[in-house]
């Protein structure tokens, strides 16, 4: 069996989850997004076993390969959501539609992309914006400053479903910074909800934050390492 490791694991990390919610208080209900980037189809097959329903891809032709590769498996059959959790380029915007849930609307340009797929393909993509909170050079999203004008614009937009936010912490940041960062994702979640959008998600939390996440009301966290283990 690949990954033999993975059904205990996935046990402590929903303990772990349910007493973070306790204590948090948000009482939400957490998904667990199985990180499988750059491992093969066996990781999904392995994720799907084990009772995880979400997979999380952060390239759209890695996910659409191992799809394809999965065709005809367990997997497959019961229905495993393909969540996109990775920085889309423009120009591969047109296979959104072959994903669950995209986590990542990060910029006005892939707004008006993911549109185009939606309408080619005759149905809506559904979305999570993505915000950064803590306002990194180095990270995709909008700003907090840009929400409100860029909610006005997505409620008059039914090719996309806004289901909530995606926001992802700095690297080794404190417990106070998490939070600052969660709590800042939570607020962007309530504006867009407030502003008439369908937004109830929050998929904010990793491997090593997950549990900060949960306490401040993720909804969705992404989890890879802790499930799988390290990469060789």
């Amino acid at each position: 069996m690949d990954f033999p490791e993975l059904p205990e694991r996935l046990a402590d990390v929903r303990g772990r989850i349910a007493q973070a919610v306790a204590r948090g208080g948000h009482g939400p209900l957490v998904r667990v997004i199985a990180v499988t980037k750059t491992r093969g189809p066996e990781a999904v097959e392995a994720a799907w076993a084990a009772g995880i329903a979400d997979v999380g891809e952060n390239r759209v032709q890695e996910a659409v390969t191992k799809q394809e590769a999965l065709v005809g498996s367990a997997a497959e059959r019961g229905g495993v959501c393909w969540h996109l959790i990775g920085q889309v380029q423009s120009n591969k915007a047109k296979s959104l539609t072959r994903f669950s849930l995209v986590h990542s609307l990060d910029r006005v340009g892939l707004v008006a992309a993911a549109r185009e797929a939606s309408q080619r393909a005759g149905r809506p993509v559904q979305v999570l914006v993505q915000v950064n909170v803590a306002g990194e050079e180095s990270k995709g999203g909008f700003a907090m400053r840009e929400l409100d004008a860029l909610a006005a614009r997505l409620v008059t937009m039914p090719e996309l479903v806004v289901r909530g936010v995606m926001t992802m912490a700095p690297l080794d940041a404190s417990e106070l910074v998490l939070r600052d960062v969660f709590s800042g994702a939570r607020a962007a979640r309530d504006l867009l909800r407030a502003a008439g959008l369908p937004a109830i998600e929050l998929s904010m939390g990793m491997s090593g934050d997950y549990e900060v996440a949960v306490e401040e009301g993720a909804t969705m966290v992404r989890l890879g390492t802790i499930l799988f283990g390290s990469r060789s």
